[in-house]
């Protein structure tokens, strides 16, 4: 079994570094959505709470010793960087940044930051049509659950609710 950063053969004689940390933290959260049962696997706000959850759970992992936590032990963590009131994209942005620093300031390869980077971009660039949250009270009743105003969202501001959401449900 690989581990995080380690190398591997690619059989032609060059090395490949597997993204370990990003693989398992991206693992974690799509366990703890499909636990959740929130929505269909295939769907594209499953994928934006994946990625805002494996970014969480990746980015988190100050110690690299992802491949080796429980994961009952960081749920309360992870629930805290994913509330409501907190500065969810600020952190991912900053994070991001150290994690970059530390990568650039090692000078090897770093097949876990392109992976959680792509993510980050996805979650900012996509936006998702979802019921409008804000929409105000007292409109005509809304019969079923797709009917009703709805609004363009950054997929991050869809998938970090979900999965907090997950999280609570474990």
């Amino acid at each position: 079994m690989l581990h995080r950063g380690q190398e591997s053969t690619d059989g032609a004689g060059g090395e490949l570094t597997v993204p370990m940390a990003w693989l398992y933290a991206e693992y974690i959260a799509d366990e703890l959505l499909r636990t959740g049962d929130l929505m269909p696997p295939t769907s594209f706000e499953f994928r934006a709470g994946r990625d805002a959850l494996a970014l969480t759970i990746f980015l988190s992992d100050t110690d690299g010793e992802l491949s080796g936590i429980r994961v009952v032990t960081q749920l309360e963590t992870w629930l805290s960087l994913t509330a409501y009131d907190q500065p969810w994209q600020e952190w991912v942005r900053e994070r991001l940044a150290e994690v970059a620093a530390a990568a650039a300031e090692s000078g090897g390869p770093a097949p876990d930051l392109e992976l959680a980077e792509e993510a980050w971009r996805w979650l900012q660039e996509t936006e998702l049509l979802a019921p409008d949250l804000n929409a105000v009270p007292g409109g005509a009743p809304v019969v079923a659950e797709d009917e009703g105003p709805k609004v363009w969202t950054p997929a991050w501001q869809l998938g970090l609710p979900l999965g907090h959401l997950a999280i609570h449900l474990f």
